[in-house]
């Protein structure tokens, strides 16, 4: 196993942690965010790296790195909610329909997609990342993230790209990158 292949799987194991905690504490209820929310919570966290990284004096004590395992938790919980559907609302809110093995599961599976396109995409790219700057993936972050708003206005139609799973798991995987960079500084 390569340095990056095992630096991912020790970033993804701390995400994971984090993920059942928070699935402890509140259950599923993510199950309701619609794609949108998800994605505005994913840029609300991407724009706020951009800020930490553009100004050196943050208000807010939380650091690049707990910003970039939130956006991979929320991209793999956007994910799961691409393969299982939304939560309907009409339905009883105290019964949210994910017991707390199958949610880490579907994580799992998400996780596993992505560390497969990491690879082949590390393979055919030379791991080209370890070349980028910090800045250059958190702007490649908000890029995906304006693609994946801009196919959501086309109702998910796509001409020659793309669609926004690709997206969701290209964020992962930069925010991987980002955090092997942070955790090398």
């Amino acid at each position: 196993m390569s340095l990056t292949e095992s630096k991912h799987k020790e970033i993804i194991a701390s995400c994971k942690s984090i993920y059942e905690k928070k699935l402890r504490d509140y259950g599923p209820s993510w199950r309701i965010l619609r794609l949108a929310s998800l994605t505005d919570q994913i840029f609300i966290k991407a724009r706020r790296i951009r800020t930490i990284q553009e100004h050196a004096d943050p208000r807010i004590s939380d650091s690049q790195e707990s910003e970039f395992i939130g956006i991979i938790n929320y991209s793999i919980i956007a994910l799961i909610q691409i393969e299982l559907g939304v939560f309907e609302l009409g339905d009883e809110i105290g019964n949210l329909d994910l017991k707390f093995s199958d949610a880490l599961k579907h994580y799992d599976h998400q996780v596993d997609k992505s560390f497969q396109l990491m690879q082949d995409k590390n393979h055919d790219y030379g791991e080209a990342w370890k070349e980028m700057r910090l800045a250059g993936l958190t702007d490649l972050i908000i890029q995906k993230l304006f693609r994946i708003k801009n196919i959501d206005s086309n109702q998910g139609k796509t001409l020659v790209s793309e669609g926004v799973e690709s997206n969701y798991t290209d964020i992962i995987n930069y925010s991987v990158f980002a955090l092997i960079h942070l955790g090398n500084r």
